[in-house]
């Protein structure tokens, strides 16, 4: 019996092990290092607060409930980037709204990030956004001159655009039918709770899952330049600052071979 019982925790452990394999921290618990801040402007038509300085710690470390977690202020659009681009890779994100709303509780992880600081609504750099507007969350955004296809069900008044395996794959970012297409499914966990999302990037093909279900797959990723889309397979990470503040607890990232069976269509 004692036998079994030692076989059952060392396979737990291993299972444990293995699960986390691979897995490096974006945010290491400390500090932002590996890090960069861009801070847009205070108000609306004043000038950017500009390229890693952080007056208002719109970005900064803090505990939270005995944890050193990410904070994110919301109060002024801003962006948190890596300064290393990334490609193939799986990122698991832990994090849930605080109390302070500024506009609404609205931010974004941003992936395949290029270009300079401004391109995407005058603050971030070009990107795929997996939204996490509170209501949103799961969504794709062309920030800037990124560009995707992805399979969609159109509304009847043709306004809006929901991600389905069986629906009609749609062209989305500048100049296409529409910058944004709509989650197939609301999985968010109410105010107050932690979410966690992955996001599995291979190729020109990205999956978006919320707390266990997939509600986005986008194809061909690409960068719009002159009329034409260029591949775009890899690229920056970026963490928004838009609206309303934000607590991440831990941001990690795996390189992959493929994605795992059962998350495409």
């Amino acid at each position: 019996m004692k036998k079994q019982i030692l076989i059952g925790v060392v396979l737990m452990f291993s299972l444990n092990g293995f699960s986390q394999k691979g897995f490096k921290p974006l945010f290491n618990g400390k500090d932002l290092k590996g890090w960069e801040t861009y801070i847009g402007a205070k108000e609306k038509g004043g000038l950017p607060v500009g390229l890693n300085v952080d007056p208002m710690k719109i970005f900064s470390v803090t505990s939270l409930d005995g944890v050193k977690v990410l904070h994110i202020t919301g109060e002024v659009n801003g962006s948190l980037a890596t300064k290393k681009a990334y490609e193939n890779y799986h990122i698991r994100m832990v994090f849930k709204w605080g109390d302070k709303v500024y506009r609404q509780l609205n931010s974004g992880l941003l992936y395949h990030s290029f270009g300079p600081f401004g391109a995407g609504l005058d603050v971030w750099m070009s990107a795929h956004e997996f939204q996490l507007c509170t209501a949103k969350m799961g969504d794709s955004y062309c920030m800037g001159k990124s560009y995707f296809e992805i399979p969609v069900l159109k509304s009847a008044d043709g306004k809006t655009f929901a991600y389905s395996p069986s629906g009609e794959k749609t062209m989305f970012g500048d100049g296409k039918t529409a910058k944004n297409g709509s989650k197939g499914g609301d999985y968010e966990k109410p105010k107050g709770e932690w979410n966690t999302i992955d996001l599995y990037c291979l190729g020109r093909t990205s999956v978006h899952v919320v707390n266990g279900h997939v509600v986005m797959i986008n194809y061909n990723s690409g960068q719009i330049e002159n009329g034409e889309v260029l591949p775009l397979p890899k690229g920056k990470i970026q963490i928004q600052s838009e609206g309303g503040e934000l607590f991440v607890k831990s941001l990690e990232l795996e390189q992959i071979k493929e994605i795992p069976a059962g998350l495409l269509n």
